[in-house]
């Protein structure tokens, strides 16, 4: 019994592989080109809506609705000076508080703390970093505000009330809200999001670079401000960037200790608004196609605008070319 041959497999042409592979590699450009251009569209469809909204209020009041410090439904007087300065205020003070916060915490789960206890840690801090936001202000306002009201603010006005240039900073009730209490709460939400991305950043460090310099007998101090930071500038500076995109957009934790008063002026503790929590305010009660709506649309225009000139300073910091 003779067995048939086996059956000699097709053999493609080297030809034929390569088309394959074109149509694929074309596919993708297009799946990849199309998921970018989305992104492009839906940013350029935000800038549009927003501006198109607000452009009554830019018509009645001219550009210089951004620094107009009146907020006034009744007579129908509108400007984005007051939000916008409650905005800019609250956010550097959140961002200066969680920065060093943010570093330290993970300077230490990654060059200092044990490996278990740097798990269970940073397990925490990724935990925090997703509490909602609207916890953060309820938060702020049964913990936070009574103890501004109560022990802070009546300190310092004891204390330093005569004290040229600290006195304009801490004048004012002690209501318990405003701008430093809100600071506080941006800095309690941000710090987990700046620790985390820092944590990655240090973690990516080879570790040969802090060796060598402990072997030449560097400190942990000089360590940390000679080598690690030097290494982690464009990291830091992102993480920073991150978490101050948060804070200028923050809503509902500010909205529940900023006290919602639409004014300037330079005590940190007086009531204030920022453009986030004013527009979720009064939203609901604008009627549509009125100068108020619009007025909050172009709010919302001017903190897309500051948002976009924050990443700019930040690639500017980085150094980035491109």
């Amino acid at each position: 019994m003779t067995l048939a041959p086996a059956r000699q497999p097709e053999k493609v042409s080297v030809s034929e592989h390569t088309e394959k592979r074109s149509n694929a590699d074309t596919a993708f450009q297009a799946v990849v080109g199309g998921c970018s251009l989305l992104v492009l569209i839906v940013l350029g469809g935000l800038v549009v809506l927003m501006g198109v909204g607000g452009q009554d209020a830019f018509k009645t009041f001219g550009l210089g609705f951004a620094f107009r410090d009146v907020w006034n439904p009744v007579s129908n007087e509108y400007g984005a000076w007051a939000p916008l300065f409650g905005t800019i205020i609250s956010t550097l003070i959140g961002v200066l508080i969680a920065t060093p916060l943010a570093f330290g915490t993970a300077f230490w789960l990654t060059a200092i703390a044990p490996p278990k206890i740097s798990a269970i840690v940073g397990t925490a801090v990724q935990l925090l970093a997703a509490v909602p936001s609207i916890i953060f202000g309820m938060w702020g306002f049964f913990t936070i505000v009574p103890f501004m009201a109560r022990h802070v603010q009546p300190f310092m006005m004891h204390h330093f009330r005569h004290v040229p240039g600290i006195n304009m900073l801490i004048h004012g009730a002690p209501f318990g809200t405003g701008l430093m209490t809100a600071g506080l709460v941006l800095a309690m939400m941000i710090a987990p999001f700046m620790t985390a991305v820092m944590r990655d950043v240090f973690s990516a460090m080879p570790g040969m670079l802090r060796e060598s310099a402990y072997g030449l007998g560097a400190t942990r101090w000089d360590v940390m401000w000679k080598v690690v930071v030097p290494w982690s500038r464009s990291g830091m500076i992102g993480a920073i960037v991150l978490g101050m995109g948060r804070a200028l957009g923050e809503t509902m934790a500010v909205t529940f200790v900023i006290g919602n008063v639409t004014a300037v002026g330079w005590s940190l503790f007086a009531p204030r608004s920022t453009v986030a929590s004013l527009i979720a305010l009064q939203f609901p009660e604008s009627p549509a196609g009125s100068l108020r709506l619009s007025s909050l649309l172009a709010l919302g225009f001017i903190l897309m605008l500051l948002s976009f000139a924050s990443l700019s300073l930040a690639r500017m910091l980085r150094g980035d070319s491109k």
